[in-house]
């Protein structure tokens, strides 16, 4: 093991970390998978970022359990606890921690597809991909965990910051079988899939930028687009050195490759510089007129203006009594809404089986009081029945905005049979609510002694609902109140 550029400290643990495995593969090699795991274990806390020393360590901990696939007896017993401390570990962000956690975890049971997705995240975060890879590899091949769909979209993330493209989309093709309808990840595969998108339009391939001449500086984003001959500070940076100016010179030499250009918009989209992004992807579609960069680039300008939106609120929130703050964070929403409405639009109709999608831009209408448009939507959207419940809720709130309280009812009346308090407590208790108010605005004050008296048993503090309970209670002359003084 190389000790170059580690301070003398390091290079101590270092060293310490390599006569730990040293001693880990001797004991492997008499079977003492015991102690191999042991100091295994203790090279991979010096060293967390070898992913020899994971694997090694992965490796000894199986032999210790004779491939059981179910790790140490009595497992389950041990978890929980160890459970805890990784949650604990991750809503806090020491991800050194949590790793440290995980890995526990895992010396109970190597084959815990849950761990070895902890170990991926923790290491992610700690910008040690290559375990994280491994880790997240590991994960979606345990026996109980081949078709989690958290665990293979870690696993796309994991190679995708290691630039492996075709993987993370072939990873996220496996989760679109699984939900095929999940529109946010087939806007992730239209994002990564550059090399796809090249394929199905016929476009030439570039050169490897290694092979774009150097004889030429640094440029900044508009200048090296336009082939402007202008040039900035005359810094020059040689290929390899920069990926963002590897791509600008492969996109000046070939105008027309459109791969470079989606490329380029990606690397900046994960840099955070959203308005490069944009522009970059913008380019690609006027070159291509590909509906798929079209998204990508709406995507992108999406997130741009749903940060203005937080940054605004934020301000309004910080100074009450602007009246300009406030105007400044109405405007945004409302602009981000309407620019919302046309995107959505757009891709419900290139996409019409997508329910969730008709179901979000359902949603859209309905915060623009336009419940006329929202409604065929919501009909559609119902169909699905993991948005049946929440989806009848809001159709019965816009029947109930049009004054059509019969309608209304009806919608809510069948959401409540599907509705469940811990998965749903906010629709709930508005449905169980609004049906309570539909019933006293009817004179049917049993009705709405029983929606309301539903979410006093969740909410006692929601809305109004125990001053409107009372007041019923005294229309129908309830009984009296027990004195438990009297007991």
């Amino acid at each position: 093991m190389s000790m170059d550029g580690y301070s003398p400290e390091e290079q101590r643990k270092r060293k310490l970390a390599s006569d730990c495995m040293k001693k880990a593969t001797e004991a492997m090699q008499k079977g003492s998978f015991d102690y191999a795991s042991q100091m295994a274990a203790t090279a991979v806390k010096m060293v967390p970022d070898n992913l020899l020393f994971r694997q090694t360590l992965r490796g000894c901990q199986r032999k210790l359990y004779k491939d059981n696939k179910s790790g140490a007896s009595m497992a389950f017993l041990k978890i929980n606890s160890v459970r805890s401390k990784v949650k604990k570990a991750r809503t806090a962000k020491n991800w050194a921690e949590m790793d440290t956690a995980a890995e526990e975890g895992l010396m109970i049971n190597p084959w815990d597809g849950q761990f070895n997705a902890d170990v991926g995240e923790a290491t992610r975060e700690r910008g040690f991909l290559e375990v994280s890879q491994f880790a997240y590899e590991t994960a979606t091949a345990a026996d109980s965990a081949p078709e989690n769909k958290d665990f293979l979209i870690g696993l796309a993330t994991a190679y995708e910051l290691r630039r492996d493209y075709r993987k993370a989309v072939s990873t996220l093709a496996k989760v679109m079988k699984l939900d095929p309808l999940n529109g946010a990840v087939r806007s992730k595969m239209n994002a990564l899939g550059a090399d796809e998108v090249i394929d199905r339009g016929n476009y030439d391939t570039a050169k490897n930028t290694q092979e774009v001449r150097t004889d030429q500086p640094k440029m900044g984003y508009e200048e090296s687009v336009k082939g402007d001959a202008k040039t900035g500070s005359g810094d020059m940076l040689a290929p390899g050195e920069d990926r963002a100016n590897d791509l600008l010179r492969a996109i000046k030499k070939d105008p027309g490759n459109v791969g470079n250009y989606i490329k380029l918009a990606d690397h900046y989209k994960r840099e955070g510089l959203l308005e490069q992004s944009a522009k970059t992807f913008k380019q690609a579609f006027d070159v291509s007129g590909d509906a798929n960069i079209r998204e990508q680039m709406e995507d992108v300008e999406l997130e741009m203006v749903r940060k203005n939106v937080t940054f605004a609120k934020e301000a309004a929130s910080r100074n009450p009594d602007d009246a300009d703050a406030k105007k400044n964070s109405f405007d945004l929403t409302k602009e981000l809404r309407d620019q919302e409405i046309e995107v959505f639009s757009r891709r419900v109709e290139r996409y019409p089986a997508d329910l969730k999608l008709k179901h979000e831009l359902a949603m859209r209408f309905m915060a623009s009081a336009k419940h006329a448009q929202a409604i065929p939507l919501l009909q559609q959207a119902s169909k699905d029945s993991r948005l049946e419940a929440q989806v009848l809720v809001s159709l019965g709130k816009c029947f109930l905005a049009q004054k059509q309280n019969q309608l209304a009812t009806r919608q809510f009346q069948k959401a409540v049979e599907k509705l469940n308090f811990n998965e749903h407590p906010d629709a709930f208790k508005e449905c169980h609510y609004l049906l309570g108010r539909l019933a006293e605005a009817s004179k049917d004050l049993q009705t709405a002694e029983k929606h309301y008296s539903e979410v006093l048993a969740v909410d006692y503090n929601y809305k109004d609902v125990a001053a409107r309970l009372e007041e019923i209670q005294k229309q129908m002359g309830g009984g009296e109140n027990i004195d438990m003084g009297d007991m």
